[in-house]
């Protein structure tokens, strides 16, 4: 057990050294990193894509990587917004690393971009774990996925810098109730902004942008408490989480 917890924190901090390294030399280059965390079918491909366009139509610089353990359609779909898009397939890996990310934007990411959006496989285990290189991690729930989601995936919504749900027309459908699900987050991550959105409905247009651009000015981030805990993993001390303001 000692010699399988002893790999992981390896591992870990291998991906982070990696991720401070990617970091530092993005922000050379004037590029902010936004990473996105959900489960499947959370409603984030067709988020992300709105926000491209409207990044496109206010001639915000932008790019867009998705990464899946199969098939193109996201890549594609996000291609339709008219903004730079890569496919990363990640052969049944599931979650990106700082490295695997560093090696697909060699050659491709556009000078003068200034974000570059993540979406990250879908899953709020793994990924949760692995910084890579971001300045904003934001993590997406629909209302379809029960209020308890940041209870029972405490490390992907404690670490967030920005909690979003979708899918906010179906809400009454889903008997979603907003009030718990508000409670619940703010347990595992005390002070975080929800954010409410509807792709369907252009609820929150823009607001990912927004804060993203925010981000990318040097705007205080909120500095989620999980990262900040003595008993905290090493890794969850590093990365993303270093560039916290309280």
């Amino acid at each position: 057990m000692c010699r399988v917890v002893d790999l992981k924190q390896a591992v870990l901090a291998k991906n982070d050294r990696a991720a401070h390294t990617l970091r530092t030399e993005l922000a050379a280059r004037g590029t902010t990193v936004v990473n996105l965390l959900s489960s499947p079918g959370s409603g984030k491909t067709a988020l992300l894509e709105r926000e491209l366009v409207l990044a496109r139509e206010r001639s915000v610089p932008v790019a867009a990587l998705t990464a899946d353990l199969a098939t193109e359609n996201d890549a594609a779909r996000l291609a339709r917004s008219g903004v730079p898009v890569k496919q990363v397939l990640t052969d049944g890996l599931c979650h990106l690393e700082s490295g695997m990310l560093a090696r697909h934007l060699e050659g491709w990411l556009p000078d003068g971009t200034r974000l570059l959006f993540v979406e990250n496989v879908g899953n709020l285990v793994c990924p949760a774990s692995y910084d890579l290189g971001e300045t904003l991690r934001i993590v997406l729930a629909s209302v379809t996925e029960g209020e308890d989601k940041p209870l029972k995936y405490p490390t992907a919504f404690g670490l967030a810098h920005l909690v979003v749900v979708t899918k906010t027309d179906i809400a009454d459908a889903a008997a979603f109730d907003e009030t718990a699900f508000r409670a619940n987050v703010e347990q595992v991550n005390p002070g975080v902004e929800v954010l409410l959105t509807s792709a369907r409905r252009n609820l929150g247009a823009g607001a990912l942008l927004d804060r993203a651009l925010a981000a990318a000015d040097g705007a205080p981030l909120h500095a989620p408490v999980m990262a900040r805990r003595p008993d905290t993993a090493p890794h969850e001390h590093t990365g993303a989480m270093a560039h916290s303001h309280s």
